[in-house]
């Protein structure tokens, strides 16, 4: 059960990513809410999963899945370009994040 709730969490590390940035510096209330919610609930996964997952690995995992959530979000808005090496570096990222729960 440990895995799956990684996965959720690096979901929710993407979800207060774009929260936070659609918050305006705090400005906005309901990004702002969902920024706290989703970075609470992130770290407490993340802190479930690295009991059974080593740190580095559980941590790596969720920073990558994250991240990769994070820049695919912001291709679709607009916010950043979709070029062939993005795609082929993100793709690569999916790799090694794969890569880390095949060999755990």
């Amino acid at each position: 059960m440990h895995w799956p709730i990684l996965v959720v969490s690096g979901v929710l590390e993407a979800v207060w990513a774009a929260a936070l940035a659609a918050s305006q510096r705090f400005r906005r209330p309901v990004p702002s809410a969902i920024f706290v919610v989703a970075l609470a609930l992130s770290m407490a996964g993340l802190a479930h999963a690295m009991t059974a997952i080593p740190v580095g690995t559980a941590y790596a995992v969720w920073v990558g899945i994250g991240a990769l959530l994070a820049v695919v979000w912001s291709m679709i808005t607009g916010a950043e370009r979709i070029t062939r090496a993005r795609v082929l570096l993100l793709l690569g990222l999916v790799m090694c994040v794969v890569g880390l729960k095949v060999v755990a």
